[in-house]
């Protein structure tokens, strides 16, 4: 009765991810560009990864980790599972679904800045051991910041300042906002829109810039994580390509990657999907911020910037991942070197008890011996894995070892960022894990 009942589940299993390769209109591609499967094509057990996933994702939702999320995993270049639980908020209005375009957070900046400067040290344009000064000038008069490499930036062991709350430079004493800063119409001198009635005079990224130039440096250069100088990057990137930033990652990545959700400020592009709304802001926007970027000091920017900003599918960031995964390519088009693909997922100080690649993130070290609680991601990934996690509750993981990409997305700052479940319940990891321990010979 048991093996009627599995072989039962098994075929349910297989129409759903028919139905769901429809809904998402995906084409069955060929080469190394993603396909679906079911998971026993790929030696995984479809029963065991259904029932762990949905009951790790169901107490998520009933703990009020997020109202909802998704999980993509693909391996051996295919999509073995993709399934949408919830809805975009508490009240149930809006059910998640398999197209929805999510705020990626700190994703953007494995996803946006970081392809960028890959490509130009192919060119030769950058040196990843010449002083950042050497590209961005507002630094070379720094005595702290002159001979900061860009190796040590992206590492995150340059001894930056972790964040500046730029937003607190739009208010007065008296908690309005100084309207020599903010319009609640455009014109000429204020183009960078931060949300629907705001925004920010263009003048202001300067002053921006001034003040990271200003702030702090550690003298100990031990590893201090810090997204600043990710908000400098599109206008470098802008000078050394003689391309506007979204223009330039438009054209050489999304476009040709097939990426076509993957793009800043979504809500004034064409997008049919809808668009997974972040947190309910009671400071600046003043209400539910939904197709505007959450990050803060990105919306003062435009919405477009290193750092954050970024939206996309999950099925547009799995490409991206994959053609890390496969150092570089993707559907038969070469983006970036495979030597530097290696350089920039290689662990660059783990003298100094850094983890850090170069802009991508890495397991702890000493990763495989930890347990799932204390570990970062699973315990079970290689030391050749990477990704990235974003605070509105997106994460992403390349593992090339394995041939397993995993997504992630949710939007756990519903209604507040005070919302912490997500990570007390360990969640990201604990479904990361169950792919590890999936397959069929070992269980």
């Amino acid at each position: 009765m048991q093996k009627i009942t599995n072989i039962l589940i098994g075929l349910i299993l297989l129409s759903t991810y028919a139905q769901e390769e429809e809904k998402v209109n995906v084409r069955i591609p060929r080469g190394d560009i993603l396909s679906y499967a079911n998971p026993s094509e790929v030696g995984f057990d479809s029963l065991y990864i259904h029932t762990k996933v949905d009951s790790i994702i169901t107490n998520g939702i009933k703990e009020r980790a997020f109202p909802g999320a998704q999980v993509l995993v693909a391996k051996h270049g295919r999509i073995i599972f993709h399934k949408a639980y919830g809805h975009h908020t508490y009240d149930k209005l809006q059910a998640v679904a398999l197209d929805d375009i999510y705020d990626l957070a700190s994703v953007t900046k494995i996803t946006a800045a970081l392809p960028a400067l890959m490509k130009l040290v192919d060119e030769q344009k950058i040196d990843l051991d010449a002083p950042f000064s050497t590209y961005w000038k507002p630094w070379r008069k720094i005595d702290t910041k002159k001979d900061i490499t860009l190796r040590e930036i992206l590492a995150h062991q340059a001894g930056l300042q972790p964040y500046i709350v730029f937003l607190n430079r739009l208010y007065r004493k008296n908690g309005k906002l100084k309207k020599r800063f903010v319009k609640k119409r455009a014109n000429r001198r204020f183009t960078n829109q931060a949300y629907d009635g705001i925004f920010i005079k263009n003048k202001f990224r300067k002053k921006m810039y001034r003040e990271i130039a200003k702030s702090p440096v550690s003298a100990d250069r031990t590893y201090k994580y810090s997204g600043l100088s990710f908000l400098i990057f599109p206008e470098l990137i802008a000078e050394l390509t003689g391309s506007d930033f979204e223009g330039y990652l438009q054209h050489q990545f999304y476009i040709p990657l097939g990426a076509t959700t993957m793009a800043f400020r979504p809500n004034t592009k064409q997008f049919e999907n809808h668009i997974v709304p972040t947190e309910v802001d009671t400071v600046f926007r003043k209400t539910l911020t939904r197709g505007w970027v959450h990050d803060e000091n990105a919306s003062l920017l435009g919405g477009i910037s290193g750092n954050a900003g970024l939206f996309a599918t999950a099925t547009d960031l799995a490409k991206m991942m994959q053609m890390y995964l496969q150092y570089g390519t993707y559907g038969g088009k070469r983006y970036i070197s495979e030597a530097t693909v290696k350089e920039f997922i290689r662990v660059q100080y783990p003298e100094n008890d850094n983890r850090r690649g170069l802009g991508f993130d890495k397991p702890s070290l000493g990763n495989a011996d930890l347990s799932l609680s204390k570990a970062y991601p699973a315990p079970e990934v290689s030391e050749e894995s990477f990704g990235h996690s974003g605070f509105t509750g997106t994460f992403v993981w390349a593992d090339p070892e394995n041939e397993l990409v995993y997504i992630f997305l949710s939007n756990r700052v519903y209604p507040s960022r005070a919302q912490r479940n997500l990570y007390n319940l360990n969640i990201r990891p604990a479904v990361q894990q169950v792919f590890y321990r999936a397959a069929l010979p070992l269980r």
